[in-house]
């Protein structure tokens, strides 16, 4: 390579001394993918070149079993804006995901993945979105070009389930290709397999979501490592969103309201064995109502004692790390920590 290229793309790389905004840091989650990369990277860097920006590659090889590391280390002795984050062993693609996020320095966030599906090509309108006033533009694939019903039917119900339940409306969830401003994101945390959830945290701190069609192509290299097994995992994680965004400052009223209905549910048992026994002369050792009221009973109980526990571990919760229940935007004719009062 000769001198004039190098310092070329040193310029176009992160100088992060002195970032302006819109500066793009595009994460790629990697798992044996030695034969997609250098592609995906001969694709990227010209289409990130050409946007006038700051901008970074970060690459996370999240435990891969082939040679991707050692393909990596020839990449990143290439390319300077390459950067190489090699976790200990696979931690899966939400974990990957957050190790790019936390090492990223962009302005922008722009994840990807590396089977080559996602198009660099679709990223200058990602940001030209952005530059409209959004704060999350979510990728499309109106064209999948995988399995009919393993893949693209099933993923049609479950972004129509988590659109309908989240209230965040996309008609594609599952589309790695995505473009955050990082100040909605900065806070965000990832647990299990929750990175397609991403727009639903940036929506609690009022992010202006979107979404764009994008290109999708068949895989060139290696196979999916999804299976069927995910739509178990994403209806546990949906139950956790929707209990994180609902019932995590008010957790009493979620599990209150499920023990006055079992308390409901154990006094019609009670009156019922009362009527059985003096209309009806039937036992109350006949029916099942006696051990119904008392289940019942108990499990009213638990479930209120559950609420207090919760409402005791969501006040540690916010106030040991100084977190708040909400989240200011901006701040307009504040000076300081205090403002000062007018006289």
């Amino acid at each position: 390579m000769s001198q004039e290229t190098t310092l070329t793309r040193q310029r176009h790389a992160l100088d992060f001394s002195e970032l302006d905004t819109g500066s793009v840091s595009v994460i790629v989650p990697a798992k044996n993918e030695e034969q997609n990369l250098p592609v995906l990277l001969d694709r990227l860097f010209p289409v990130l070149r050409d946007l006038g920006r700051p901008f970074e590659v970060v690459v996370v090889n999240d435990g891969s079993t082939d040679g991707t590391l050692r393909a990596l280390r020839a990449l990143a002795a290439v390319h300077p804006e390459l950067r190489v984050i090699d976790l200990a062993r696979n931690y899966g693609q939400t974990a990957a995901m957050m190790a790019g996020f936390d090492h990223a320095c962009g302005d922008i966030i722009v994840p990807i993945d590396a089977d080559m599906q996602n198009d660099p090509a679709d990223i200058p309108r990602l940001l030209a979105k952005l530059d409209e006033g959004y704060d999350v533009v979510s990728g499309w694939r109106q064209n999948r070009q995988d399995a009919a019903i393993r893949r693209n039917f099933v993923s049609r119900v479950a972004n129509r389930l988590i659109s309908r339940l989240s209230g965040v409306h996309l008609h594609d969830y599952g589309c790695s290709l995505k473009a955050y401003r990082r100040e909605v994101i900065g806070s965000v945390r990832l647990y299990g397999e929750m990175h397609r959830f991403v727009p639903i945290y940036a929506s609690w701190y009022g992010a202006r979501i979107t979404e764009i069609p994008v290109n999708h192509k068949p895989r060139l290299h290696g196979k999916s490592n999804y299976g069927l097994e995910r739509i178990m995992k994403v209806i546990l994680d949906l139950i956790v969103v929707r209990f994180l965004d609902r019932g995590i400052g008010k957790p009493i009223y979620i599990f209150g309201g499920f023990g006055l209905l079992w308390m409901v549910v154990s006094g019609f048992s009670f009156l019922y064995m009362l009527y059985l026994k003096a209309f009806e002369h039937l036992s109350m050792i006949q029916t099942p109502m006696p051990l119904l009221s008392v289940v019942a009973f108990m499990m009213a109980v638990m479930s209120i004692c559950t609420g207090l526990i919760a409402e005791i571990v969501v006040r540690t919760y916010f106030e040991s790390q100084g977190k708040s229940i909400y989240h200011v935007r901006r701040l307009i004719n504040f000076v300081g920590p205090t403002a000062t009062l007018h006289r």
